[in-house]
């Protein structure tokens, strides 16, 4: 008897692995679930018309971007001619308008980019609501699968097949059960694709919110800047009455102050730099310090360089320089406390003639950063920021030939707030290559 159950169950377990051959399993799960994909195409194909509707506009503002950076480029080309040319109050104030002028570019940039963004989000949230209901649908199809699956294993295979009229019906029994496993696991990998899908999805919309906000932040303050440059224009012409020659020589009094001030400045750092000790600084490892500008070109490194013994009244130069356009943002090379702000060019025997606006940091590694030339600063004296934090904006004054961005590394303990005998509050300090610490 025991031989007889055993050479039963051995023909029924060959017959269910030839009939597993015979007929897929994937034609069995699709004809369970095809009233269910109906209806899934069916709302799918509406949510589709809005996704492709939303991807033509979307690729419309990506044009428009990049043809308002094409304009962009010739303007910085145009502007570049420009301040090759000799200083005349002409080149002062085709200098004004070009920054007036490739502001305005960046300030449609923005608004561009905000539209595009809000199409992004929409878009975005489209995809986010199909993949909730495929996960819901597919969190019901397992739910089913399952109390299934329950009811059918209370009894074993042999069991199965013992109660079953015939041996058909067993071999059916017995295939339904091997159909709803393999559906089971498919559905489960299925739903976990769906749940990392929208993870995916949940983050993206979340840096698309944040890069909204940023870009809020740029169009507001590029439209404050604008209106600097304008009455940067009027003063010029309120001084100089539109008149070449009072041009020149408010120009010849202004290089004998910017020789005085850099003189003020170089004999203090360079008395600081011999009291640098090395040993309380972090080392010199490129990525100590961020980048405070994105794709920010070096336009002068630091030290005694050949432009420095003639473009810099002390003929050293305590930083390096990023020539960029007015407007683009400042970034805290480091995590730290902002020591100072100040606009050296409200003091009246320093306009023009040393930092312009300034941010100071101090950061928690014994180093601190002068940020220097500002068009504007978004931060105040004793905040607190991050790493990459928004601080100011790329701009041109105090003694600037042209807009950009100086970034000067003090040794922390070497550092102090002066008076100058002209500029009011005076950052000095022991300098060092910024080079050394960012990741260039």
């Amino acid at each position: 008897m025991k031989y007889s159950i055993f050479l039963i169950f051995s023909i029924v377990f060959f017959l269910y692995s030839v009939f597993f051959i015979l007929y897929p399993s994937d034609v069995f799960a699709q004809e369970d679930f095809i009233d269910d994909l109906d209806t899934t195409q069916k709302s799918q194909s509406t949510e589709r018309e809005l996704s492709d509707s939303l991807k033509r506009l979307i690729d419309l503002k990506s044009s428009q971007l990049q043809t308002l950076q094409e304009q962009k480029m010739v303007l910085e080309k145009n502007l570049q001619e420009v301040s090759e040319s000799n200083s005349s109050l002409a080149k002062e104030l085709r200098t004004i308008d070009y920054n007036i002028n490739q502001l305005n570019l960046s300030i449609k940039g923005n608004k561009l980019t905000l539209e595009k963004l809000s199409l992004e989000i929409d878009s975005l949230r489209n995809d986010i609501k199909t993949t909730q209901e495929s996960l819901k649908n597919k969190k019901e199809s397992v739910a089913k699968l399952f109390v299934e699956l329950q009811q059918k294993d209370r009894e074993n295979t042999l069991t199965l097949f013992l109660r079953s009229k015939s041996l058909a019906e067993g071999l059916n029994e017995a295939r339904t059960i091997a159909i709803f496993n393999q559906t089971l696991s498919q559905n489960i990998g299925q739903l976990q694709s769906l749940q990392f899908q929208l993870s995916k999805q949940l983050d993206e919309e979340e840096r698309k919110k944040t890069n909204k906000e940023t870009e809020k932040t740029n169009l507001i303050n590029r439209q404050y800047i604008v209106q600097d440059q304008k009455e940067e224009k009027k003063k010029i012409l309120v001084v100089t009455k539109n008149q070449e020659k009072i041009y020149q020589e408010e120009l010849e009094e202004l290089v004998k102050k910017q020789q005085d001030i850099a003189d003020e400045i170089e004999k203090i750092d360079f008395e600081l730099r011999s009291k640098i000790d090395p040993t309380i600084l972090p080392p010199k490892t490129p990525g100590i310090l961020g980048l405070p500008i994105m794709d920010g070109r070096i336009s002068q490194v630091y030290g005694k360089t050949a432009f420095a013994r003639y473009g810099y009244k002390g003929k050293f130069h305590n930083g390096i320089d990023f020539a960029m356009p007015i407007g683009t943002p400042i970034f805290a090379a480091e995590k730290g406390i902002v020591e100072m702000v100040d606009d050296q060019d409200k003091y009246r025997g320093c306009n023009r003639g040393a930092y312009g606006k300034y941010i100071v940091i101090r950061h928690e590694n014994n180093l601190m950063t002068l940020y220097a030339h500002l068009s504007r600063y978004v931060v105040k004296k004793d905040d607190k920021v991050e790493r990459g934090s928004l601080i100011g904006y790329v701009g041109k004054t105090g003694y600037a030939t042209g807009p950009h961005l100086h970034l000067t590394v003090y040794a922390g303990p070497t550092f102090y707030m002066g008076v100058s005998r002209t500029c009011g509050p005076m950052p000095y300090g022991g300098d060092l290559n910024p080079a050394q610490y960012l990741d260039l």
